[in-house]
Order: structure tokens, then sequence, then C-alpha cells
């Protein structure tokens, strides 16, 4: 749950710019917001009447444009996907399939998830790690869905006056400011009155055993063994009481307080269900081992993979292969990863997720028209694989050919007009022809589908004085500027509760 979140979440004092969304941000981005600048969207007297849909959403918005800015978020492409696909399924089969759902990743080795107002939900890298099957990780998945549908953050909330909510602004900011510091994410705690915050925001018994109840039935409908549900939360406990004697592994349970009572209901309502086999989809087996590779220690992640082949104690070889190649490419041995790619397109399927490591591997190991070449003919094969798009661009981009990356970009963006990536593609596309102007407000678009308003107003302004524009460029980029200050302005009125 959001708490549970933020304080697992505390970044290093020297972090004092907490870095933007993008990696490697342009200079001519914004930067982020000084230190207590924080406002949740005005509510109006949430003690007075329950938070609608609407208002719950804009307050997740605003508590998500401050994870975005922690360096724990985990922008990755194709590990995004897998759980909005995943977590999709499973909404699915829930009551309340209207619900807006989005879900995210934190690069945590913790064992957490949380959900955010408004349907966010974010999934610990170390939870996909701990499950051993995709039904136990859908489990969880399913429990944090049915705090949403069942609307246990909103009632909490709305039982508070909006100061109190505005002090879960200042708690996020503080924690996140804080970063893998337990020591001063307790001083900010303490300093935003956690006391108050926490009695607001724990899940009560009642909502844990109704988010069990619903949960698994989601589970149920989804098609996923009901028995990981129970079996999971079980291997969580023992995790827990590992925690409490010293070492470091699960902070699930400590906030979605577990009992006898409650493990008992639940292996009795999975016990009630129908037995079902579900064997682990690809993808959850390649996101795995992908996951593994890219957050241990790279030579680590070798030494783990390699040490499952040999000894052959994985579920999949292939998927074992595919880690290993991830974990070579990540400690620098492109030639060692070359010949792993060989290797796993002989012992399993085609999968994109294979195609994207290998043009990875080949232009790490110089070989750019190769890379090229792979990314055209994967892309016949798998046009609409996000990873394959941006890579494609990214290296049509490094070998001098803007032209052609600018038109996969905008071939993406007519598909996924929100996809704010494909915006920062643009944008270094048009940068890289020299066109100012329409540089700048690409990069002003990717900030506004990330609800960085103010940063995309600074963009547009620059945009306009660039003088490189044709008079219809001009004209689009003035009439947008028009409205993102209309938009900045309403914002700021709601942040000041005008």
């Amino acid at each position: 749950m959001l708490l549970a979140f933020l304080a697992s979440h505390a970044p290093a004092p020297a972090q004092s710019d907490l870095p933007g969304v993008w990696r490697g941000s342009p200079p001519e981005e914004s930067p982020p917001p000084p230190r207590g600048a924080i406002h949740l969207p005005d509510l109006g007297d949430a003690a007075q009447a329950d938070l609608g849909p609407i208002q719950e959403r804009r307050l997740g918005e605003a508590i998500m444009r401050e994870v975005r800015r922690d360096p724990a978020y985990f922008d990755d492409a194709e590990l995004t996907d897998y759980v909005n696909a995943l977590g999709y399924r499973l909404v699915a089969a829930s009551d309340d399939s209207r619900q807006a759902f989005d879900f995210f990743l934190v690069k945590d080795s913790m064992v957490n998830a949380f959900a955010l107002p408004g349907g966010f939900i974010g999934i610990h890298t170390g939870l996909i790690l701990a499950s051993d099957t995709e039904s136990e990780l859908a489990s969880v998945m399913a429990h944090e869905i049915a705090h949403v549908t069942q609307r246990h953050i909103a009632r909490m909330l709305a039982q508070q006056k909006q100061t109190q909510l505005l002090s879960i602004a200042a708690l996020v900011f503080g924690i996140l400011a804080a970063r893998s510091n337990p020591d001063i994410a307790g001083a900010a705690i303490a300093g935003s009155q956690a006391a108050t915050v926490q009695s607001m925001l724990n899940f009560t018994r009642e909502h844990e055993r109704e988010a069990d109840r619903v949960g698994i039935q989601i589970l149920d409908g989804a098609g996923y063994d009901v028995q990981a549900m129970p079996l999971f939360f079980e291997k969580l406990q023992r995790a827990t009481r590992i925690y409490e004697s010293g070492a470091p592994s699960s902070s699930y349970l400590r906030t979605h307080p577990f009992s006898f009572e409650r493990m008992a209901d639940l292996q009795s309502r999975a016990h009630a269900m129908r037995y079902r086999q579900v064997p682990d989809s690809r993808e959850y087996q390649l996101a795995r081992a992908k996951v593994r590779a890219l957050t241990d220690a790279p030579r680590d992640a070798v030494a783990y993979f390699e040490n499952l082949l040999q000894e052959r104690r994985f579920g999949s070889e292939w998927a074992a292969r595919y880690g290993l190649a991830a974990a070579l490419l990540a400690a620098k041995d492109p030639a060692r990863a070359r010949k792993e790619i060989d290797a796993l397109r002989k012992s399993g399927p085609a999968h994109p997720m294979i195609e994207t490591l290998a043009g990875q591997v080949l232009l790490a190991g110089g070989d750019a028209a190769g890379a090229l070449r792979l990314y055209r003919d994967a892309l016949r094969q798998y046009p609409t694989h996000r990873a394959l798009i941006y890579d494609y661009a990214d290296a049509l981009l490094r070998t001098g050919d803007a032209d052609a990356a600018l038109k996969v970009a905008q071939e993406r963006l007519q598909v996924a007009p929100n996809d704010y990536r494909g915006y920062l593609l643009q944008g270094r596309a048009y940068a890289a022809l020299n066109r100012t102007m329409l540089a700048h407000q690409s990069r002003a678009e990717a900030l506004v589908r990330v609800g960085n308003l103010r940063g995309a107003v600074e963009q547009l302004q620059i945009a306009v004085k660039a003088g490189d524009g044709t008079f219809h460029e001009l004209s689009s980029a003035e009439a947008r500027l028009r409205e993102l200050r209309r938009a900045l302005d309403e914002q700021r009125k709601e942040q000041q509760g005008r």
C-alpha cells in the first residue's frame, strides 16, 4: 500500500535534485519543482462526502508525478507491458472492469506491492523474483486490484479533511527525497505527522479480508491457480519472520496485516474452488529472468544463470539462457552474449523480447548494420512491440539516419498518441535535423503526457522563439502554448484551493 512504498523508498540525501522521468534528460527540460512544492489537487471538503472516481484519479495522478521522479521508478518498456497485460487480464475478471488501472514497476528488492488512489498499482521487482509461478505473482496483484475496486483507499481518504490529504503530499515528497536511508526516512515520516497518516492509510482487517475474498475470485475468474494465493502469503509470512530476526526480505505482510484467521479463511476459500494447473506464460518466464539480469550486480547475475544452466536447476532452459544473455550484456561482454543468443534461438520458440535483446547485443558489439537489419526484420513480425520500436529509432539516430528515425517515431505516435517516449524520439530526430522549434514542441508534448505542465509551457516558449518554423507550425505552437498556459493556471488554482 501507499505508506509501505513510501517508507521503503528514501533517496540518498546527496541526490538533492530528483531526476525527471527521462533517462539522460535533455538540457532544455525544466528542472523538478523545489522541495516542499508538491500539492494535491483541490478535492473540496473530503470529510463531507466520499471521493468520487474522478477526484480519486486526480489524486493518484498528482502522487504519480512525484513517483516518476524517483530513481526507483523502473520504466522498462517490456517489463511494464508485461505487468500491465497481466494486470488487465485480472481486471477483466473483476466486477468493476471500467475502472482505469495503471501498473508500474519499482526497482526494489523488497517483496512488496501497493495501491495508490485512482487505480495506480506499483509492483516491486523483488515481488517478481520472490514468486515461483505466475499465479503467485497474479495473486498479490489481484489482492491490490480488489483494494481499488472495493474503494478501500477512497473510503479511508474520504474520512479525512483536505489538510490531512495535503500532509500525504508532504510525506510523499519527504520520503522520495531521502531514498535508501531509513534513519532519514524515519525523520521525514515523523516530521509529517506519520502517526496520523499511518492510521489513515493502513488497511483495516475488514478491508484485508474483503480484498482476500474479492481477490481470489478475480484470480479464479482470470484462469489462475487459486491455491497460489494462500501458498504465497504463507511463504511471505515465513519471509517476514526471517526479516524480523535480522535478514532483509518481505515488507508486504508488515503493511497488510495477516492473521491466522485470514490464512484459514483464504485456505478454505481456495479449497472450495476448482483446482487447476496453470503453466507459466513465456512472458512471465522471460520477465522474471530479465528482472534478475537487470537488478542484480552484473557479475552476480551472470554467475546465477551459469549455475542454473550447469546444474540444470531451471524451470525453463530457454528463459535461463535469455537471462544469461541479458546478464552478459549488462556485464559488458557482448561477444559471449551473442553466443548465448544463438543458443537461445535453438532452445526455444521465437519471441520479441529475444529480438530486442539480440539487437542490443549487436549494437554493443559494434555491429550497427546488423542490428538495423535485425530490427527491420523483427518489426515485420512484431510491429507493435514497444521496445523494438524504441530501440530501432534509437539505433537509427545513433547511425545518423534521423529522417528514418523520425518516420518510426511518427508512425508510433499515430498508433499511440499518448506515448511520451514516442514524442521524445520525435524530438531527438527533429533536433538531429536542426528543426529546433519542432524539437522543443515534441519535448513539450512528452512532458504533457507525464503531467509536467510547467515544463511543457517552458519548452513551448523556447519553441516559439526558435525562429525556424513555418507560419503554420508557429501558429500551431502558439495556440498550444495558450492552451497549456490556461491548463497550468487551472492546475495552480486547484493546488491553492481557490
